[in-house]
């Protein structure tokens, strides 16, 4: 009987792997896995970096030297016991240099669950939750021999939700993902600085000026700027994200109703073309889940295949090895659907935002799918040969075990594939181009990287402009100045003026010169820069009207840190030609003087508000009255009912609206209303000359004001 007893756990086991392998695909060899690729015409894929030289990698940059470095996570999904992170960091050697990696070098083991590393300062900032490091290898054995805090106190509990991908931005930022996961953030070089809560935020800092703060979003895994600085982010079922507002603009004052800055962009939905069938757990989940949804009778589709729903790594593409009309295109890996999706970006006329889409040879299919399951594209990188570096994690399962149902993991292996990983570089057919055919930067002259911010591929004037800031070389400062006077390519134009903002040089001169600029981006760069030059603000006044929507908007957002009877004039000029965008309204709402009573007043003069409102312009007064009604000052209460209850505002839908949006902020104002006791003769007013929908406004919010007692 022992005997027996002992037998059968050997013989589950046994059960469960043969189980496994009917239900779960093995892995292919490199050379296989290169054959399973459906590549987008015109383009050719090859490896550039496998194992052993690398195991489940999670993100590769290239520094200033050309050096490739790799974050690999071998720990995934789990989380790893304390003293035994396998965590790493690896530099990438092309021996031979046939533009292929042939060595490894562990540059810094150990770590616990790092997931994203950034060049500065001959060293690497290495996100690895709940810190924010600094790597540095100061003796030259190709290993880090000093490892700093730099920040700490970031969400620790989910490696799907943790602080992530560092990126550089053109405004000397660098900005990082953090999904809105609380924490509390301390900045251990300047431990005296209030620390930052972190819920419902993005993070951004600046190492330069010792500054860090909040950014919106939040992204999961994955964020980009195009090269005039908008955020795009990637999250899972929503592989495409636009950040619209900042952070700081949205919390100038706490009233607004809401502070949401994104906007999911993508004009094709949720649908993917891939080629491999879903794993057997997707599938019968799948299946579990639908039935539960058809048996409460909930109109909800769960779908297990041809839909995102594990979007990872989203990456615009700058670089000068593909065809021009691949500039600007967003790729984003789908892990589950082991493809690469491709967007199109395309701004909008009439918002501040724009539309991704499909390319017309991409309607039915993707940039790049796999028939190999274990393909598992989780990021990428722009090399600075201008090619598409795809990093691809290759396992046999990339999900959180908390998602799948108990008896559907007993036949899974969560670490199969911990000793694979690969790196594909992406280039165009017949392309000769290869990573190595470029000088060291760091040993550069301070002149050179002057030169090098006109590069075509935004990898090089990204690091020139990196090193600028490090250097500090004031030096080159006329040598900017002519850059940015002179130069006819707009994009090296704006990498000067940061170059020249890095270095404390500007003035309300040059400023001046970026808003007047022939290019839009390069305008609304000097308008974001105007606010810290009051001397600028009668230009920036008539920013408000430029042609291009994005330079308005963003001189709408800037506006508000001014006051006076002219914003609020340029204000209501802003209000008469976009006030039925939300972001505008929201932009003229999130300034003390754009969600003024005085400037409510204005606005009825100029009959902006009311006069022949239209369906789609009612939200305004909803929104504005929110605000008023959060804020709650002493006496304006009664004014803004006064003020509805006069007989020339006709429209009944928009009184309707300014109701119902007074009570919803009363709700939530932190101060006590007026009594309903004095407000009834304006509310009688309203009654008189009102509707039942205005009736019920009316007593929806005597309803709030008792409640508030």
């Amino acid at each position: 009987m022992k005997n027996h007893l002992a037998f059968l756990p050997i013989a589950t086991a046994l059960l469960c792997f043969s189980c496994a392998e009917k239900r779960y695909a093995e892995p292919l060899s490199p050379e296989k896995a290169l054959e399973s690729f459906h590549l987008r015409e015109g383009f050719s894929i090859e490896t550039f970096a496998t194992e052993p030289h690398l195991f489940d990698p999670v993100e590769m940059v290239f520094d200033e030297q050309g050096n490739a470095y790799v974050v690999e996570m071998p720990d995934y999904p789990f989380k790893p016991e304390p003293g035994k992170e396998a965590g790493r960091i690896r530099l990438l050697v092309d021996s031979d240099g046939d533009g292929n990696i042939d060595k490894s070098v562990i540059f810094a083991d150990k770590l616990s669950e790092a997931t994203s590393i950034l060049p500065w300062k001959g060293g690497l900032l290495v996100a690895a939750a709940p810190h924010i490091l600094l790597l540095k290898d100061t003796n030259n054995d190709f290993r880090a021999d000093v490892k700093e805090e730099l920040f700490t106190g970031f969400f620790k509990d989910n490696s799907e939700a943790q602080i992530t991908n560092l990126r550089f931005g053109v405004d000397n930022w660098i900005y990082a993902s953090n999904f809105g996961m609380a924490g509390t953030v301390n900045f251990t070089r300047n431990p005296d600085a209030p620390p930052l809560d972190m819920m419902g935020a993005d993070f951004r800092f600046r190492l330069d000026r010792g500054e860090f703060a909040l950014a919106s979003g939040a992204a999961q895994f994955g964020q980009t700027r195009d090269d005039w600085g908008h955020r795009f982010i990637t999250q899972n079922t929503l592989h495409i994200r636009h950040v619209v507002i900042p952070w700081y603009y949205l919390h100038r004052h706490p009233y607004l109703p809401s502070t949401n800055a994104v906007l999911n962009i993508s004009d094709h939905d949720l649908v993917t073309y891939q080629l491999t069938d879903p794993p057997y757990w997707r599938a019968e989940r799948t299946r579990r889940r639908q039935k539960e949804f058809d048996e409460k009778k909930l109109d909800r589709t769960e779908y297990a295949e041809d839909h995102f729903s594990g979007s990872s790594g989203g990456t615009i593409y700058a670089g000068d090895a593909f065809p021009k009309e691949f500039y600007g295109s967003v790729f984003t890996g789908e892990v589950m659907g082991n493809l690469v999706h491709r967007d199109v970006l395309t701004p909008l006329d009439n918002s501040p935002t724009f539309v991704a889409s499909r390319d017309e040879a991409e309607k039915d299919l993707e940039f790049l799918a796999s028939t190999d399951p274990w393909f598992r594209p989780v990021n990428f990188t722009v090399g600075p040969d201008g090619n598409l570096y795809v990093v691809d994690m290759y396992r046999q399962h990339i999900e959180t075990p908390l998602s799948i149902p108990e008896d559907l993991k007993a036949d899974m292996d969560f670490l199969n594939g911990s000793k694979l990983g690969r790196i594909y570089r992406i280039r165009p057919e017949n392309s000769t181009a290869q990573q190595g055919d470029y000088p060291n930067l760091r040993h550069m002259e301070t002149q050179e990287y002057v030169n090098l911010l006109a590069h075509p591929n935004q990898w090089w004037r990204l690091q020139a402009q990196r090193l600028l800031l490090e250097r500090q070389d004031v030096s080159v400062i006329p040598a900017l100045k002519e850059l940015f006077a002179n130069h006819e390519d707009p994009r090296t134009r704006l990498h000067a003026f940061y170059a020249l903002e890095g270095l404390n040089a500007l003035d309300s001169k040059l400023v001046t010169q970026a808003m007047m600029d022939p290019h839009p981006g390069v305008r609304e760069h000097g308008v974001i820069l105007s606010e810290h030059y009051p001397e600028c603000l009668p230009q920036l006044l008539r920013m408000t009207e430029d042609s291009s929507v994005q330079v308005a908007f963003q001189a709408c957002l800037s506006l508000g840190e001014f006051s006076g009877k002219q914003v609020m004039e340029s204000f209501a000029r802003t209000i008469a030609q976009y006030g039925q965008d939300p972001w505008f309204q929201t932009a003229v709402l999130s300034s003390e003087t754009g969600s003024s009573l005085d400037f409510l007043k204005l606005l009825l003069t100029k009959g902006l508000l009311h006069q022949g409102a239209k369906p789609e312009k009612v939200s305004l007064p909803d929104q504005f009255f929110y605000v008023l009604g959060a804020r709650n000052k002493e006496g304006e209460v009664i004014q803004l009912l006064n003020l509805l209850s006069n007989p020339e505002i006709k429209e009944n839908s928009w009184k309707v609206a300014a109701l119902t949006g007074l009570a919803n902020g009363l709700k939530n104002s932190k101060t006590t209303p007026p009594s309903d006791v004095h407000l009834q003769p304006a509310f009688q007013k309203l009654r008189e000359n009102g509707t039942p929908e205005i009736e019920a406004a009316v007593e929806a919010l005597t309803d709030v004001l008792k409640l508030k007692k």
